[in-house]
């Protein structure tokens, strides 16, 4: 669109198109000098008046979803979230009053959440949407909606895309939602927990490296933290996630072996450990102690060879 075109839309901006184009153009002179800046100001404001208008509607009607989900695909494409962030110093909104009515608006009309979640699959539109997933998944009324929904279902996919770039927003994402809010994640894990981690052991055993590294590594810092201490004792009693570790640790990878290694201590170094896994262990105990003796450590790592000499003498004495 020439600079023209673009001037004569600002005088009646329509289309979902014409509103972010807009608004995106308002706030490229931005950040100027008090004098100066409030000319620049005064269209911004214009141009986001007109964005409520087609979000909330004239006040007769409603809004029309088709134009509000064309409006989301739109400030992604256009990356005018990032614009609405670097400027809210200049924009000088009542941030609570603002954040409110956003958090508001979107828990009123979840389909923008999956609408956003979906938009991985778009390659020139995916790490914007991660952008914008991330900023609701702070919200704790929104980071629960995702993660019982079908959209959370997806990320288990995503993390897995040929494109690096986009597998790992992917996961920043997923980390989010199982990281921000402690008492919404455990109870989705405890009233989900076969499902999820039939899929998680799924991104464990990836053919695909990258991801089989990230998802163990961050598996042993999940199960680490003190907030799912109830998670990790209800996994490291199943003999299936043993079994998945021990494969991990005769991974080629260093990395991936180490990682392992930290999630395989907990189920050895368990008090209450149920016969099951005491028979694996001991029917693995000769490959795992020369796996054990074996693992790499890099230097400056004492406590993890301190740890490693702690497992391999409670496996020699099972």
């Amino acid at each position: 669109m020439s600079f023209f075109s673009r001037m004569a839309s600002r005088l009646q901006p329509s289309t979902p198109e014409e509103v972010v184009l807009c608004i995106k153009d308002s706030f490229l002179p931005l950040p100027l000098p008090t004098k100066t800046g409030a000319g620049a100001l005064e269209e911004v404001e214009k141009n986001i008046s007109s964005l409520r208008k087609v979000l909330t509607g004239d006040g007769e009607a409603g809004a029309n979803q088709e134009q509000v989900l064309q409006i989301a695909l739109e400030i992604c494409k256009e990356g005018v979230l990032s614009l609405f962030v670097q400027n809210l110093p200049s924009l000088g909104w009542g941030k609570v009053d603002e954040n409110y009515c956003c958090v508001k608006y979107i828990e009123d009309h979840t389909e923008l959440l999956d609408f956003l979640v979906g938009c991985y699959k778009k390659s020139d539109l995916a790490q914007n949407c991660g952008i914008m997933v991330r900023e609701c998944v702070k919200h704790p009324t929104l980071a629960k909606y995702i993660l019982e929904s079908d959209s959370f279902e997806l990320f288990f996919e995503y993390v897995e895309l040929p494109n690096f770039d986009i597998a790992s927003d992917a996961l920043s994402t997923f980390k989010d939602l199982l990281t921000k809010h402690e008492t919404v994640v455990s109870v989705f894990l405890s009233s989900h927990y076969e499902q999820f981690f039939e899929r998680y052991t799924r991104i464990l055993t990836s053919s695909n490296y990258v991801t089989r590294r990230q998802s163990v590594k961050f598996l042993s810092e999940f199960l680490l933290e003190a907030s799912n201490s109830k998670i990790m004792k209800r996994y490291i009693q199943e003999v299936r996630f043993l079994n998945i570790m021990i494969g991990l640790l005769k991974d080629s990878s260093k990395n991936i072996r180490i990682c392992a290694f930290h999630v395989f201590k907990v189920f050895v170094a368990n008090p209450n450990k149920p016969r099951g896994i005491i028979e694996a262990l001991r029917d693995n105990r000769r490959e795992l102690l020369k796996l054990l003796h074996g693992l790499p450590a890099s230097k400056g790592e004492d406590e993890l060879d301190e740890e490693r000499d702690m497992i391999i003498q409670k496996i020699e004495n099972l």
